[in-house]
């Protein structure tokens, strides 16, 4: 039997008659909500607090927000800690701010910048997930004895035979599991995602119901620790070798012209090379180690196979895994960046690392990119895990993974 952790209808009554009770949290218990000043958090306080919880509201002070005082559309500024104050008041719940400028420095923004320094794309707001948010929060609401974890991520937790699994949101255009694929299961057991089998316009919807004053706020859009959206000027200062000149080369050996810093480049990029041509050109790979830039046409980009790392499994038993020198494999649907949809895919398992093989190829994957697994491509599908895309070359290549791709012109990697 399965039960979902979010509501399926909020339509007629009072909003606390048509809000279910979070599965395996008795009504009254305490729930801390992770408030970020926007308007899904602050929904989520307000449901909960309808719905007889005692809910306390915490809000992350994650780096120095002077900069971003006013600035509308970005995520953790410090309006955003006065919003979060503003709505719990409002509410007539206790609210605290946490300091986690330290944490989120060591934890995000310092393997941000190395992320790039290496050549890759990193996702910073899976990593803050990972760390901050579902380690450091949810220990300290523990340490306060509340009995869940609620945020206001668009997924869903669905319990099967008494255990939690993690699904996409019902609104497809704001399903967030990609961002959730390194979420442990135990993890699963203490959160809580109500907005999962929402709709975007429902939450704005009750937050004009409920009188909360962020009802109109925008989305936040940013990467909340770049100011300017220049996120090159922060590798730059914590990383600056990732800002040493070197060479732009075709794909083909041609030296084409110099750059100022790899920190510049991500895979897929067009525009701003600083060389002109006859053709359009793309980033297709970036050599830390040379401080290379490798740019070609746009069938250069296509990637047909390549190797992912830290694999977090959350599907059924544990992850396929190789046996000596066998391989095992099954098949999957896979997403390599939040605004696709999940393709038909095969993982196999050597003794060497973890290979995802895709039906159709991708263009511009990028080392560094989570790489996300779902039980089909259907809406509301399972999550059954993912991990990091690795680099397509020199860690294939160390794992000894045989290129397999069919296709002329394509080849494993970039």
């Amino acid at each position: 039997m399965k039960r979902r952790d979010t509501p399926s209808s909020l339509g007629g009554g009072s909003e606390a008659a048509s809000i279910p009770t979070l599965v395996n949290v008795p009504s009254g218990a305490r729930v801390v909500v992770a408030m970020s000043g926007g308007v899904d958090s602050s929904v989520v306080a307000a449901l909960l607090k309808a719905q007889g919880y005692d809910v306390v509201g915490i809000t992350l002070q994650l780096y120095d927000h002077g900069t971003r005082h006013s600035r509308q559309g970005a995520c953790c500024a410090g309006q955003d800690i006065r919003d979060a104050r503003r709505v719990a008041d409002r509410l007539g719940i206790a609210h605290y701010v946490f300091d986690y400028e330290a944490r989120f420095k060591r934890s995000v923004i310092d393997t941000f910048a190395a992320s790039y320094a290496q050549g890759e794309t990193p996702v910073p707001c899976i990593a803050c997930n990972q760390t901050v948010k579902f380690t450091d929060l949810l220990a300290a609401a523990k340490e306060i004895g509340a009995a869940a974890l609620a945020t206001g991520h668009y997924a869903e937790i669905v319990y099967e035979r008494g255990e939690p699994t993690l699904h996409r949101a019902a609104d497809p255009d704001r399903d967030q599991s990609y961002f959730l694929f390194a979420t442990t299961r135990e993890q699963l057991g203490y959160l809580r995602f109500p907005l999962g089998a929402m709709r975007k316009t429902e939450v704005r919807a009750l937050a004009a119901r409920f009188a909360l004053p962020v009802a109109a706020k925008p989305d936040s859009q940013d990467i909340c620790f770049v100011p300017s959206g220049r996120y090159a000027e922060i590798v730059e200062r914590l990383r600056p070798e990732a800002c040493e000149p070197g060479e732009i080369v075709h794909v083909d050996g041609r030296l084409l012209g110099h750059h100022n810093g790899i920190a510049h480049f991500t895979i897929g990029q067009r525009r701003g090379l600083g060389i002109a041509m006859g053709e359009p050109l793309y980033v297709t790979r970036i050599d830390a180690r040379e401080r290379k830039v490798y740019v070609g046409p746009r069938e250069s980009l296509r990637t047909l196979e390549f190797g992912i790392r830290n694999l977090n499994w959350l599907g059924e038993g544990p992850a396929p895994a190789a046996c000596g020198s066998d391989v095992a494999s099954m098949a999957v649907f896979a997403r390599v960046r939040s605004t696709q949809e999940p393709q038909a895919a095969t993982l196999t398992s050597h003794d060497r690392g973890t290979l995802i093989r895709l039906q159709n190829a991708e263009r511009a994957v990028a080392p560094g990119q989570a790489c996300v697994l779902y039980a089909d491509d259907t809406p509301r599908a399972r999550v059954l895990g993912g991990g990091w895309i690795a680099d397509s070359f020199a860690q294939a290549e160390s794992r000894a993974f045989t290129p397999r791709s069919s296709e002329p012109g394509l080849r494993s990697g970039s």
